[in-house]
């Protein structure tokens, strides 16, 4: 059996041991209640969640890429239009006003 100081230090050394476990249990304990409480917090705002997020924006880009496909092919074939009427004089498929009586 230890006396003396040596006695007194290993008793302290126990504690402040004791101590570290339990402020890291503790501290495990209030993160786990701040991520729910969070999660729950969200989920009441209809927070969109990072995933969906970036299946939107992807879903966007190539909506956007198609956009500008298409209006390139309606330019072309407005000009192609354009030039089928310039030559024939008269817009194929296009009616005329008709006059009114």
């Amino acid at each position: 059996m230890s006396t003396g100081p040596n006695r007194i230090l290993d008793e302290l050394a126990k504690l402040v041991t004791d101590a570290a476990g339990a402020a890291q249990g503790v501290r495990r304990e209030v993160e786990t209640a701040f991520r729910g409480q969070a999660e729950r917090i969200l989920n009441s705002m209809e927070v969109v969640q990072r995933e969906e997020f970036d299946a939107v924006r992807d879903m966007a880009a190539k909506a956007r890429e198609e956009n500008t496909k298409l209006a390139a092919r309606i330019d072309a074939l407005e000009s192609t239009l354009a030039e089928l009427a310039g030559s024939t004089g008269k817009a194929a498929g296009v009616a005329t006003p008709r006059a009114k009586k």
